[in-house]
């Protein structure tokens, strides 16, 4: 052993502070600046996504029930003004309007059963509507005003079928 040990030599783990920190020697390069502490991020709760509602369905049904009320009365018209003049003209309104209303009633309980195919049946159907009322321009039918006014009500039914809300309702089912 050594004869006259010194405190700090004989401790193997030093358990005080030995001085102040050596001085930084400005001939050494710079050194990027110590990161600094970099909190980590909390979680946020995100908020659901808000379900679609089915107000614009309705709407969309609403409007197919209206299209295809008008779509009918319209032909019906055309079919009784022209059918002694020409019959081959009222055999096509008639299979047009069949199938409007087939394409309409199928889409429209298609879409209140939240099916994505009630949407395609819908608009195919006041497609249809539209080129009835398109038929009854081209015939040159003198008819009261309001009669004219009627194609907005298939092309309502487009839209409100086809917004995204409706999409999203549909989708849902």
């Amino acid at each position: 052993m050594n004869p006259d040990p010194s405190p700090d030599a004989t401790r193997i783990i030093r358990r005080q502070p030995t001085g102040s920190f050596p001085a930084v020697d400005a001939a050494l390069p710079d050194t990027p600046e110590p990161t600094a502490y970099i909190p980590r991020p909390t979680p946020l709760a995100v908020p659901p996504r808000r379900a679609a509602g089915p107000g614009t369905a309705i709407a969309a049904a609403t409007l197919s029930i209206l299209s295809g009320w008008a779509t009918a009365v319209i032909a019906t018209d055309l079919i009784a003004g022209w059918w002694r003049t020409d019959r081959l003209f009222c055999v096509a309104i008639g299979f047009l309007t069949a199938i409007a209303a087939a394409a309409g009633i199928g889409g429209l309980i298609a879409l209140l059963l939240q099916r994505q195919f009630g949407r395609l049946l819908i608009c195919v159907g006041a497609t249809i509507g539209l080129l009835i009322f398109g038929s009854l321009f081209l015939a040159g039918a003198k008819l009261h005003p309001v009669v004219y006014a009627l194609p907005a009500l298939p092309v309502a039914a487009i839209v409100a079928t086809l917004l995204p809300q409706t999409r999203e309702w549909a989708r849902r089912g």
